[in-house]
């Protein structure tokens, strides 16, 4: 066997244990690979040997790790080589492994799991099988069945097991939501029986506990036994299913198959026995697996955040920056978030406005949300002391003195930020270096007000930035890869996700969103009636309708950044081409006075105390009755056209991979999540079949779906090779 190590040790008294010892070599984990599998099988089939040989000299079975963690679960490449033709396959193989864990958690002896560090997905399954679970107690392991946030759901027994030992409705959490837990939380629930100080604890542990219980059995296994909180048939249970399916589609809205499937597993799973629910996860998992969306959110959620996790968008350069001290300029809303996060991950904030009043409005902005914490028990009264007394407000530069980063966080304006840079750069410690928040200005032409434009960069937040995880990191044409690297370093010192891009008008993110809010525009302009645009795109899968998006970021911000574009351009000696959508927002500020959300409302009204609603005259203004559509036509628009502006951002090497792509699309601009993102969108619908369909678009709604020799070939370029 190449990844179980098996041996017979003694047992405490007379007898011997089987000590089963995961370790997958040239692996930091172990998984259920291939080998893996077959070796399990082998190690199954040995414990039986050896059961006959010894008899009742075999006193039991302890599930240890030889790695830091304890199962990192399934073999995710292999999930994506998989086809809706493999699913027999996969049927089979999965049964497979049930076959194993069955027969020894039947033996009649006990089995102990050594819990030496995380269990997650198929790890957590693995540890299943145990009647006896012992875990090192330590707050950082992580436990649970998270399949769901990769669009698989668990299929090594996880459900039936969750479900038979929580109850239908305890275990939803844990099942439908992947939520996790530690050892001590698990303890509480009974998933954990014991906790040990560490790792050299466990195997004594497990040995004085087979000693002490020479027969075991599984509880679904003993006479007698019931669910927790009762079956399906219960009339409490019942209530609360009946509602289950359409609270789940409100939130998946029919787009991922995984949490409605786990739904399923369960329920269906509780009135059958054991066996025969064992049977029914194995089928459901067999279809979720050789899925398109499984194989879109592994490749997003797995592959692509861990690329950017393990620094491959990070320049090599090996030392690693640390910031202790960072200075803001700009204590709005921006500027307060970033204070937040810096202060919140144990960095020393100076938070500068042009009045210490202003400052001081940017600092409680943090005493609000360290307030709501504690409220919630979510913080000690103490941390979030400690966290405020991060934050120092200003209105003097000279409290900048020392600072290893300035990020400037103002109104989008060039003057503006030109005046704030030659301010507070000087104040920089040597070696600092200083960031513009913009999220559409080029950083290059920014720079131009450095002194050291090499040591220039954008790093681009987004609202509100105590929720929001990603932040674009922009390379201008001078920004040294040392620069790059240490910016890089802050935005993961902050537990936020970087992705690194080269320098343009908008960027990656902002560029891409302006296409999903502006076809949105488009749309109405065309006549389709505001109310079909906005739930044919959250049926597709956004998390909001692109009018609703323009109201909240302001139309009067887009149209600033318009007429900011247009004055540009004007200086090169170009001339600016709105957009259809483009036209229409301009409208709706200039001429029709509706700034947007802030500014009193915009494609929306927002009645005081009630939900906002369609402003009324959008109807008569922009809605032609003769006018065609279809939802599909609607939602294409939508993805596509985000999609292909992707495509032409790595063509153009504003983007320099498709991890990055990924990533952003979905954690900065809303790309459904489904999809795997922007690009593993064009490349699970199948690389032939989207060119075709964007060339119906391009002839029927114009030149944003055109996709030019330089965007096809990136595409063919950036296909994911796993």
């Amino acid at each position: 066997m190449k990844t179980i190590r098996y041996e017979r040790i003694a047992a405490q008294g007379e007898g011997q244990v089987a000590l089963i010892t995961f370790d997958e070599p040239d692996s930091p984990v172990n998984t259920m690979c291939q080998q893996w599998q077959d070796d399990f099988a082998e190690v199954t089939a040995q414990v039986l040997a050896d059961r006959e040989k010894l008899g009742g000299a075999l006193k039991g079975i302890a599930l240890a790790s030889a790695k830091s963690s304890f199962f990192a679960g399934a073999d995710l490449r292999a999930v994506l080589r998989l086809t809706e033709a493999d699913a027999p396959q996969a049927f089979a193989q999965i049964e497979r492994l049930k076959k194993q864990a069955r027969t020894l958690e039947t033996l009649g002896i006990p089995v102990v799991a050594c819990l030496n560090g995380s269990a997650l997905g198929g790890g957590w399954e693995v540890a299943l099988i145990a009647h006896h679970r012992i875990a090192v107690d330590d707050a950082r392991i992580q436990l649970g069945l998270p399949e769901v946030t990769l669009g698989l759901i668990p299929g090594a027994s996880g459900i039936t097991k969750m479900v038979r030992l929580l109850g239908l409705m305890g275990a939803q959490p844990y099942v439908l939501e992947g939520k996790l837990f530690n050892p001590s939380k698990a303890k509480e629930l009974g998933l954990v029986h014991a906790l040990a100080a560490g790792r050299d604890a466990l195997l004594p542990a497990a040995l004085a506990w087979i000693a002490a219980h020479p027969e075991a059995h599984q509880p679904w296994d003993e006479k007698g036994y019931k669910i927790p909180g009762g079956t399906p048939s219960n009339p409490k249970i019942a209530a609360g299913l009946a509602v289950a399916p359409a609270m789940l589609r409100k939130t998946t809205r029919g787009r991922y198959p995984a949490p409605e499937a786990a739904l399923s597993c369960m329920v269906e799973g509780a009135i059958v026995d054991y066996d025969t629910a064992l049977r029914i996860e194995s089928r459901y998992l067999a279809k979720v697996m050789t899925g398109q969306v499984a194989r879109n959110m592994v490749s997003a959620f797995f592959f692509d955040l861990n690329a950017i996790k393990s620094g491959k968008s990070r320049p090599p350069v090996k030392e690693r920056f640390k910031p202790a001290k960072v200075g803001i300029l700009g204590a709005g809303m921006m500027g307060a978030g970033i204070a937040w996060a810096q202060a919140s991950r144990g960095i020393a904030t100076i938070l500068k406005d042009v009045s210490l009043e202003k400052a001081e409005a940017g600092k409680a902005y943090s005493a609000r949300l360290a307030a709501r914490r504690v409220e919630k028990g979510r913080m000690s009264a103490e941390a979030a002391e400690a966290l405020l007394a991060r934050i120092t407000p200003t209105a003097n530069a000279a409290d900048l003195n020392g600072c290893d980063l300035i990020i400037e966080a103002v109104f989008e304006n060039r003057a503006l930020k030109a005046q704030v840079t030659q301010e507070a750069e000087p104040h920089l410690a040597a070696g600092g270096f200083f960031a513009s928040n913009t999220s559409t200005l080029p950083i290059s032409g920014l720079a131009s007000a450095s002194k050291a434009p090499e040591t220039f960069i954008g790093i681009h937040f987004f609202s509100p930035v105590d929720k929001m995880r990603l932040v674009e990191i922009i390379r201008g044409k001078q920004t040294s890869d040392a620069t790059v690297a240490r910016a890089f370093d802050y935005v993961q010192a902050l537990g936020k996700v970087p992705i690194v891009v080269n320098d343009s008008r908008g960027f990656y993110t902002s560029r891409t969103f302006a296409t999903f809010v502006m076809e949105g525009a488009a749309m109405l302009a065309e006549g389709i009636p505001a109310a079909v645009i906005e739930n044919a795109a959250m049926q597709a899968g956004m998390p909001v309708g692109p009018l609703a998006v323009l109201d909240e970021t302001s139309l009067s911000l887009g149209v600033h950044v318009m007429d900011q574009t247009r004055a540009d351009l004007a200086a090169e000696g170009k001339t600016y081409g709105a957009t259809l959508g483009e036209l229409l927002v301009e409208r709706m500020v200039k001429e029709l006075g509706r700034p947007g959300r802030a500014g009193g409302g915009g494609f929306y009204d927002y009645p005081q105390g009630g939900r906002k609603e369609l402003w009324p005259r959008l109807t008569s203004l922009f809605e032609k009755p003769g006018a065609a559509w279809n939802v599909q036509d609607i939602q294409d628009r939508i993805l596509y056209r985000q999609a292909i502006e992707t495509a032409r951002c790595l063509a153009e090497g504003v983007l320099t991979s498709a991890h990055d792509a990924n990533i952003g699309s979905i954690f900065g601009i809303g790309f459904p999540a489904w999809t795997g993102g922007a690009m593993q969108f064009i490349h699970g619908t199948g690389v032939e079949a989207f060119l075709r369909r964007a060339d119906e678009l391009a002839t029927r709604h114009g030149a944003g779906f055109a996709l030019d020799a330089a965007a096809r070939k990136a595409i063919t370029a950036h296909q994911p090779q796993r």
